[in-house]
């Protein structure tokens, strides 16, 4: 009995540890790489812990922490790849995309190997729920990040944006990140295609849905002082 109530006293410790999406996003946005780092540690192999190695990639690349990028990367890689070898679901194949796509970012040489399967995850992630706001993100980040000789366009992103901030509108359920990226993703196309104004929009936008959001106030930050310099 009393192993029984050491046991079910460390399951529960554990599962009061677990990181929500929204505590992922939060240390992510004040760009705390040692919480990312726990987060992305202690969860067990499930989406959360896919989504905090994704996010521990980006700011530890942002930080020049390029080898912890790397294994965050793997890391999120290789839980993706087994909770969509295991039950295929649209969330888990659509961030599995956008890792093959981030992993040929690094290493373009990986272009052979993951351009395919990252085409592959999205498409059937579509199939399963088309309505997904983050399928239709993955894809306009996607369109963005691609060169125009391999079917890459900024147009394409700006419209993909534009159809996951209407999708972002209805209720969310359990896994709701993504929706002052997407008015990000396409300020950025915008400003790429000479829309300076619409660009500054959509960026303080993305505040406006996430007031802690640090990427959209650093874009806006540097936009400002640009202009100020001119």
């Amino acid at each position: 009995m009393k192993t029984l109530l050491m046991t079910f006293s460390l399951l529960t410790l554990t599962a009061a540890q677990a990181a929500t999406i929204e505590q992922i996003d939060a240390a992510s946005n004040r760009m705390d790489l040692k919480q990312l780092a726990v987060y992305a540690a202690d969860d067990p192999v499930e989406y959360t812990k896919a989504y905090a190695n994704y996010r521990l990639a980006i700011m530890a690349g942002l930080t020049g922490q390029q080898e912890q990028a790397a294994q965050a990367l793997d890391v999120a890689q290789s839980t993706l790849e087994q909770l969509t070898s295991a039950q295929p679901e649209a969330e888990s194949l659509a961030l599995l995309s956008s890792v093959y796509g981030m992993q040929i970012g690094n290493n373009p040489l990986k272009g052979a190997l993951y351009g395919p399967k990252a085409g592959q995850a999205i498409q059937q992630a579509a199939e399963l729920d088309p309505a997904n706001p983050r399928v239709a993100l993955i894809k306009a980040i996607s369109a963005y990040t691609t060169p125009a000789a391999f079917g890459g366009s900024k147009q394409s992103a700006i419209d993909l944006s534009s159809k996951a901030i209407e999708l972002y509108a209805q209720p969310c359920q359990q896994i709701c990140w993504g929706h002052a990226e997407a008015y990000t993703w396409r300020g950025l196309a915008k400003q790429e295609l000479g829309d300076k104004a619409g660009a500054i929009a959509d960026w303080t936008k993305a505040t406006a849905v996430e007031p802690s959001y640090g990427w959209a106030k650093f874009l806006l930050t540097q936009q400002q002082s640009y202009s100020q310099n001119r």
